[in-house]
């Protein structure tokens, strides 16, 4: 749920994005917070606004496996091509039209001192003006006991894939606010997302780390005081203000996927091509998909996670009148509306994939109050209001079992009983 300041509205306008149409945050109710509403008509499939994280980094397991991206806006670092080899497994495998890839690795650039990989000169001056000064490891960035790759692994080893959060992005904020020579502008800003009750928190952790939480956050909390300790955040690094700051990254941190393989497929579907070539191309991508999904899974891009300050006001509802995106390969976040949107009336965004909204009620409540902490009253669920609390799970199973069972099912029963 939603719960910044207006303050959040200008700065994201004025500094981290660029709003296309006029919008505002207002405050909707103390179960909501704020919310983002339209103060002009916006037109279906219109970009609402594009903003650039406060923070954001690529998950550590994904990174560990090769998803090579830039080190501070994520931006895919493969050729199209290369990127297919890889996911494929097939180091042979070709792409038609390499000319439609955007990747531009004459314009790669690595810090000088530890290695890490940037997609520009701009996203290295950019991370090294931010936070990079702080975390750069230097040459001890493969060593096992610099503090920072301590805390890499300890994170690692409790939170496995499918990943959805990240203690980098905890670290980047600490380093943000290390290097900044106004520091008090940047605590205010993180302060803008939403908070939550002690027994919330307790609730988010546990999601994110499992049934052995506390001796888990516990030793990643010493981790990161040996790390990253900074007296002007110096609660951030108390028991309460850790489980307090990493309840923040659980319900504030929007995932951030950027492919190259996925822009060349964009690109390709973009060409105008006689329909015989058009039906070539197009079975060959879908050959190339199944091979991928074959060898790796649903594990296609570079994934990360940051956050977003006007983004973060957006309510949720489960038939969402806009859509976050990152069309540009980067962690570029653009809003877009999915219908018409009329002054006064709320932008929404959906929290959950297109898969999950179309489960049960009941499921989708799960859902949100697994990961999210609250109960959806959007029009989709009050229409649902009668449905029966069972989850889309079991309402499959039962359908399976009364598909499967003969006719006498229940005199067999009998009989074997018997």
């Amino acid at each position: 749920m939603a719960a910044s300041t207006c303050d959040a509205f200008s700065f994201c306008v004025g500094v981290a994005g660029r709003a296309r149409v006029s919008v505002e945050v207002r405050f909707v109710s103390s179960a909501k917070g704020k919310g983002l509403f339209a103060t002009q008509l916006i037109r279906k499939g219109e970009t609402i606004f594009v903003e650039r994280p406060l923070v954001a980094a690529q998950f550590l397991w994904n990174a560990l496996y090769r998803y090579r991206a830039c080190d501070h806006c994520l931006r895919a670092l493969e050729k199209a091509e290369e990127n297919a080899q890889r996911l494929t497994g097939k180091p042979g495998q070709v792409l038609p039209h390499p000319e439609l890839c955007t990747v531009r690795k004459d314009l790669h650039q690595n810090c000088p001192h530890c290695q890490v990989m940037y997609c520009s000169a701009e996203c290295r001056l950019a991370a090294t003006e931010q936070y990079h000064q702080v975390l750069c490891p230097g040459p001890s960035q493969d060593d096992p006991l610099h503090p920072l790759n301590k805390l890499q692994e300890a994170w690692r080893s409790v939170h496995y894939p499918p990943e959805t959060a990240s203690i980098m992005l905890m670290a980047r904020m600490v380093a943000t606010v290390k290097q900044a020579k106004d520091k008090d502008r940047w605590i205010r800003l993180f302060s803008q997302f939403c908070n939550k009750t002690a027994n919330e928190e307790e609730e988010i952790v546990h999601k994110l780390l499992g049934d052995k939480f506390k001796g888990q956050l516990e030793l990643l909390r010493r981790l990161f005081t040996e790390a990253l300790y900074e007296e002007a955040v110096s609660q951030w690094f108390t028991p309460d203000g850790f489980r307090s700051l990493f309840a923040l990254v659980g319900t504030n941190g929007q995932g951030i996927g950027t492919s190259s393989l996925s822009q060349w497929v964009h690109a390709c579907d973009a060409l105008e091509l006689k329909p015989q070539d058009r039906e070539q191309l197009d079975i060959f991508i879908d050959q190339l998909y199944k091979d991928i999904e074959a060898a790796t899974g649903e594990f296609l891009n570079c994934e990360g996670s940051g956050f977003f300050v006007l983004q973060s006001c957006c309510n949720h509802s489960c038939v969402p009148n806009a859509e976050t995106s990152f069309p540009e390969n980067n962690f570029l976040l653009h809003v877009t509306a999915l219908e018409d949107i009329k002054p006064g009336e709320e932008i929404c965004i959906s929290y959950l994939d297109c898969c999950q909204r179309e489960r049960s009620r009941h499921s989708r409540h799960k859902i949100l109050r697994e990961n999210y902490l609250f109960v959806c009253s959007c029009p989709k669920c009050l229409a649902e209001a009668d449905e029966p609390n069972v989850t889309s799970e079991e309402e499959e199973e039962e359908e399976e079992e009364e598909e499967g069972e003969p006719e006498d099912a229940e005199l067999g029963d009998e009989m074997t009983d018997v």
